[in-house]
C-alpha cells in the first residue's frame, strides 16, 4: 500500500516537472511590479525610474505631502530590479520645512 502511494506521488512529480519551462515564463512577474508604490508610512520607487532621469525626491515629496508629512529617503538598491525606499515622517508644528501640497 505504501509502495503504491509513493509510486503515484513519483509519477505525479514527473508529470508536473516534464512540462517545458521557458525563462520568459519564469520571470513574467517582473513586468507586473509597479514602478511606484506607497501609503501613509512610506513607499518604494523603482530604480529604473532614477536611471530614466525621473525626479525621485519630487515623487516622494509629492506623495508624502498628500498625508501632510515630510520625506526621509531610507535606502537605495542600485541594481537591475532594485528599489529606492522612503518613509513619510511627521514634521514638528511651526517647522520651516513643513510639507506643501501641490495643486495642479
Amino acid at each position: 500500500m505504501r509502495t503504491t502511494g509513493l509510486a503515484i506521488l513519483a509519477a505525479a512529480c514527473v508529470v508536473a516537472l516534464s512540462g517545458t519551462a521557458r525563462a520568459d515564463d519564469l520571470f513574467s512577474w517582473v513586468d507586473t511590479v509597479p514602478p511606484f508604490k506607497g501609503n501613509d508610512t512610506g513607499g518604494i520607487i523603482s530604480y529604473s525610474l532614477y536611471q530614466q532621469g525621473v525626479d525621485i525626491k519630487g515623487l516622494a515629496v509629492d506623495h508624502c505631502a498628500r498625508y501632510g508629512k515630510g520625506v526621509k529617503l531610507i535606502s537605495s538598491d542600485a541594481r537591475y530590479g532594485g528599489y529606492i525606499s522612503f518613509s513619510c515622517v511627521w514634521v514638528r508644528p511651526g517647522h520651516l520645512s513643513r510639507p506643501l501640497r501641490v495643486a495642479y
